[in-house]
């Protein structure tokens, strides 16, 4: 099944219901989904695996991990990694022990709450 920017124009929880929809479209059914969209935030959070196009060609692919640890050759086709990947890059780059490929907020959440933990130990 291709989809072309399915959630473009829906408020947010209308994008939460149709990638609800889709996700139970894959797991009862099996169905491949092709989901095109400029939205690195939704495919985060769908996808297994990434292909970025630039004019016409395959730019990037990969689990969203290998993508999105390729910041600045992602940003060269105009897009970009998602906005929980740059806070965990500069929070990575200011110093703190994460691991900056995070790409969902879940996986952040478990990082620094792992870390916040180490640190109040005492």
């Amino acid at each position: 099944l291709v989809l072309d920017e399915p959630t473009a124009g829906l408020d947010p929880e209308g994008r939460r219901e149709m990638f609800e929809l889709i996700q139970r479209l894959h797991d009862r059914n099996g169905t491949t989904i092709i989901l095109v969209t400029h939205s690195m935030e939704d495919a985060a959070r769908v996808a297994s695996r990434l292909v970025v196009m630039q004019h016409g060609r395959i730019f990037l692919t990969g689990a969203p991990s290998e993508v999105f640890a390729q910041a600045q050759a992602l940003e060269r086709t105009g897009l970009s990694v998602p906005q929980v990947t740059k806070i965990m890059l500069e929070l990575k780059k200011r110093g703190l022990p994460v691991d900056a490929r995070c790409y969902t907020v879940e996986q952040a959440v478990r990082q620094l709450t792992a870390w916040w933990g180490e640190v109040h130990r005492c």
